[in-house]
């Protein structure tokens, strides 16, 4: 079976997920996992899907309020 790559396209937007779904765990105490559960269930994912564009050229402290807001404007809420 031959190989495929990504398009930088994709690759950024696979880096940048990865990088702040754990940033996000950290500045709310929370290990990945649940971080991820959490932004999958209160909409912060597809945010992330839809606007990683905007968000990955900020300050990852903006990315991951604007993560919060969505998922508490969703019923999420953390202490």
């Amino acid at each position: 079976m031959a190989a495929t790559t990504l398009d930088k396209q994709t690759s950024d937007k696979v880096s940048f997920i990865t990088f702040i779904i754990p940033k996000f765990a950290s500045g709310y105490k929370m290990n990945v996992q649940k971080a991820y559960i959490y932004l999958k269930q209160y909409g912060g994912i597809d945010f992330l899907n839809e606007c990683w564009w905007a968000l990955h050229t900020d300050n990852p402290y903006w990315a991951i309020r604007d993560m919060a807001q969505v998922c508490r404007n969703n019923g999420g809420y953390l202490k």
